[in-house]
């Protein structure tokens, strides 16, 4: 038989599988055997067997816990029986389509230099060390350099999640200078990482999700108390702000041809204010007042710089 494998991995293969009977929602195996030849970059030209086909199923669910079935009438078509979990923001999804695009862009060498990507800072090499000390609950030793005081730090911290936030990558840890409250630190200003024998115990009650529920992005300021935000959005931004949502607690309350409001409840943070300013005109802030006012403040400092000119 012929070796269809060289230049191709299994995992291109199987994000391939996925990809296909994801889009066609119900497929038959002949099919889905058309499609595959027709890719021949991935096929080779190579005919996709039963057990071939039968074997990567098991691996797709050990790999990504995705299962995909047959409907055992009719057509016999495959279909992915927890569909739901691919369109959810839970890490499944997260890695299906990680490697949905990376298995795009492998199988694109030959237009390499019209694929243009982003800079990501190199934090995700403490990544690994990171997730392995939070399986087992180990403590770590770190050297730090904050942006803020301009100065490195040593310090042991315990690991309780790590969040992705605009291309950054953040630990959220209990450092042993402040034992009573969380710190979080970006892993591309982390200059040394050592994993050490020492253990912590996990609170049973924490979850990473309600820590971060009522914050826009990484910061995380209980001084500042969750509350109804309204943004009136004009209607050409407000098409992205759909598509992309702020805040999980995003509602459209109101929409004509010319503006949305949008509310949300969540604590109007350094990093949320940013990206209000961010959006320059296209977005109003109707309530809390406070926060309107703060950011005309902002507004009128900036106008202050480039009025002079």
């Amino acid at each position: 038989m012929i070796n269809n494998d060289r230049g191709q991995t299994l995992i291109n293969k199987y994000v391939w599988v996925i990809e296909t009977i994801y889009r066609a929602k119900k497929i038959s195996f002949k099919e889905l055997n058309k499609r595959w030849l027709s890719d021949r970059e991935i096929s080779r030209g190579v005919e996709l067997s039963k057990r071939t086909f039968a074997n990567w199923c098991y691996a797709i669910w050990d790999m990504f816990k995705i299962s995909i079935v047959n409907e055992n009438r009719g057509e016999y078509r495959y279909y992915i029986e927890n569909v739901e979990d691919l369109r959810s923001k839970g890490i499944r999804s997260w890695l299906f389509k990680t490697f949905c695009v990376s298995n795009t862009l492998a199988n694109s060498q030959s237009i390499k230099d019209r694929i243009l990507l982003e800079y990501v800072p190199s934090g995700q090499d403490y990544l690994k060390p990171i997730i392995d000390a939070m399986k087992e609950n180990r403590v770590l030793s770190i050297t730090y350099h904050s942006y803020w005081n301009d100065e490195e730090n040593d310090c042991k911290v315990q690991p309780y999640c790590v969040k992705l936030f605009k291309q950054r990558w953040y630990m959220v840890a209990k450092p042993d200078y402040d034992e009573k409250q969380l710190r979080i630190y970006s892993l591309d200003r982390i200059l040394k990482l050592q994993t050490t024998d020492e253990t912590f115990k996990m609170p049973k009650d924490w979850s990473a999700e309600d820590y971060f529920k009522d914050s826009y992005g990484i910061i995380v300021d209980t001084g500042i108390k969750p509350q109804v935000v309204k943004l009136k959005v004009n209607a050409g931004q407000a098409n992205y702000i759909r598509d992309l949502r702020l805040h999980e607690s995003q509602e459209e309350i109101e929409c004509n041809e010319e503006y949305s409001i949008f509310r949300y409840w969540l604590r109007p943070q350094f990093d949320f204010i940013q990206e209000l300013l961010w959006n320059g005109g296209d977005v109003e802030v109707l309530e809390p007042k406070e926060l309107r006012e703060e950011i005309a403040e902002r507004i009128e400092t900036m106008w202050n710089i480039y009025k002079e000119d």
